[in-house]
């Protein structure tokens, strides 16, 4: 059921543990990606856009050194996000040196237009593109098990995409143009395999559409990310991220290309935090920021600890910041990422996570690709299975949550007055909608 082509049925075959034990990474054998820190990514997701430049200037001033455009409508919004036009873009942009900070789009279902806004706002700025640092979300598997509605047929968005692709190839938008996004299904209850295999699936399927689009592989390739979510479970955040870059160096070597390092986003997790919020969930980000740098993810973004209970103010969005500076300059997480090697148990837990993971890729490949298995309702089913097991891990034992999460004293001085949106309800196609569950809600 896949596409013919260099990238065709065959090209990915079974592949036990063994066989993932002799795949050396890009980067092997040391952990170690970069002499540097991470970006420190801050949300911007306030629907007020002049608030949202406020925060926006805020945290650049304080140390975050990479912006992330949320969106109304996006999956990982959690019922906020900027409005959707081109005006509130730029508003929310307004004074930010662009050379300086690294700019990235959260997926949602106006990826494409807001990359065309994004990629003017350069071009009136006069800004140099080869001095900015870019990721444009689009990834429409996570879109449609994010909100559950696709604005056009598989067929037709598949025949559509290349097109677009040609466009931005035609101005020049540098950085990352597809995107695959895990979070949207480690939120809903996915395991790390489940996760990692979907993402490999929407990346590969990102490789057809380049194929189709007559671009060459070999200069496709750096414009594809991917976006996980990192966990409080440090082996396990950390295996996730060196397992992504040996399944994504596998892919290229299956379809011909020489391996490169591909850039990873991370996320902390919204299922691991306390719905109270408080100093539990700040714990947790710094953990899981520490554990998704130190493994090599180029940019990393902590959601405020509030997020869970409306839209984070100016303080709750200032500790998650302090969490994460903390993460990335005091636990010794940058030395790791610079000189560090996995020890032998870590390998064989990467080489595991690599064994699960292909084989949920695979099995998707062989349902049709991500678009078609999520319409079938077959990546939800597995994700519904799998949050029960997650459940039942809590209940027995062999996973603990912390007790005694304080939350704040003064909770309502924290939020912002905003309401929750809606989900959009328009669509040409619909599936079973995917949502953000916390561990807390299924135990």
């Amino acid at each position: 059921m896949t596409t013919a082509g260099l990238i065709g049925e065959n090209t990915f075959p079974a592949m036990d543990r063994g066989a993932w034990a002799r795949v050396a990474d890009v980067e092997a054998p040391s952990v170690g990606v970069s002499d540097g820190p991470w970006t420190v990514v801050q949300r911007v997701d306030d629907p007020d856009p002049a608030r949202a430049n406020k925060q926006a200037r805020d945290d650049v001033a304080n140390g975050a050194t990479g912006l992330s455009l949320v969106f109304e409508g996006a999956p990982n919004a959690f019922g906020y996000g900027l409005p959707a036009r081109q005006d509130a873009l730029a508003a929310a942009l307004a004074g930010i040196d662009f050379d300086r900070v690294h700019l990235r789009i959260d997926v949602h279902p106006s990826s494409r237009a807001s990359a065309d806004w994004l990629a003017a706002l350069i071009a009136s700025r006069r800004a140099d593109p080869s001095r900015i640092s870019l990721s444009f979300g689009i990834d429409p598997a996570a879109i449609f098990a994010g909100t559950g509605r696709l604005r056009m047929s598989v067929e037709a968005l598949q025949a559509s995409l290349p097109q677009s692709m040609a466009h931005f190839f035609a101005i020049g938008v540098p950085g990352v143009l597809l995107e695959a996004d895990g979070r949207v299904f480690h939120n809903a209850g996915a395991s790390a395999a489940q996760e990692l295999g979907i993402m490999v699936a929407s990346a590969v399927s990102h490789l057809r559409l380049f194929e189709e689009a007559r671009q060459a592989l070999v200069y496709a390739v750096p414009h594809i990310g991917f976006a996980l979510a990192a966990e409080q479970d440090q082996v396990e955040t950390t295996a996730k991220v060196l397992a992504l870059r040996k399944l994504w160096t596998e892919v290229q070597r299956r379809s011909l290309l020489v391996p490169t390092r591909v850039k990873i986003h991370a996320e902390t997790s919204y299922r691991m935090l306390a719905g109270n919020g408080g100093e539990v969930n700040r714990i947790r980000t710094a953990f899981a920021a520490a554990a998704a740098g130190a493994a090599g993810a180029d940019s990393v973004s902590v959601l405020p600890d509030t997020v869970a209970r409306g839209l984070g103010g100016a303080l709750p969005r200032r500790q998650a910041l302090e969490a994460h500076l903390v993460a990335v300059h005091e636990t010794g997480a940058e030395r790791v990422r610079s000189a560090g090697r996995p020890s032998v148990e870590l390998g064989d837990i990467v080489d595991m996570l690599c064994e699960a993971a292909w084989s949920e890729f695979r099995r998707i490949e062989a349902e049709g690709g991500a678009l078609r298995s999520i319409a079938a309702g077959r990546v939800q089913a597995r994700i519904a299975e799998a949050r029960t097991e997650l459940a039942a891990q809590y209940g027995s034992g062999t996973r603990r949550l912390a007790s005694g999460g304080r939350g704040s004293r003064d909770a309502a001085s924290e939020l912002i007055d905003a309401p929750r949106q809606s989900p959009a309800d328009d669509g040409v196609i619909s599936c079973e909608r995917l949502d953000p569950v916390r561990v807390e809600e299924i135990l």
